[in-house]
């Protein structure tokens, strides 16, 4: 939050934080907290970690299920139900995530495009 001349508010952040879990009505939930994080952060925090770590069991799991062949249609049906729940959670961790990274200056930009320009060049000319 800023004040009207564009000059930050103490302890207010500038952009909310996409929270891992959808509201009741099934709409993204966001959190406008300080720099230093709560209750609510670090919950989040957890819950991010517990999304991703359940992800990681599931697919295992699933992956045993996909390569059995013999493997009955409800037994395929639930990992895949199962394989979207978990990538659902991924995605908006992903995005949660990446809406908090830093935005870089101007400057850091024009340093990022000069020094891929001079990288292109170097790959194209012969050795």
């Amino acid at each position: 939050m800023e004040h009207l001349d564009g000059t930050p508010v103490p302890g207010r952040a500038c952009a909310p934080r996409l929270l891992p879990w959808p509201s009741p009505e099934g709409k993204p939930s966001y959190l406008v907290t300080d720099h230093h994080g709560g209750y609510l952060s670090r919950l989040a925090d957890d819950l991010e970690a517990t999304q991703l770590a359940t992800g990681t069991d599931v697919l295992g799991l699933a992956r045993v299920v996909l390569d059995d062949p013999t493997s009955p249609y409800t037994e395929v049906r639930y990992a895949g139900i199962r394989l979207a729940e978990c990538l659902t959670d991924a995605l908006r961790v992903a995005e949660s995530r990446g809406l908090r990274l830093p935005v870089p200056d101007s400057e850091d930009d024009e340093a990022v495009e000069e020094a891929e320009a001079t990288d292109e060049a170097g790959r194209g000319m012969p050795a």
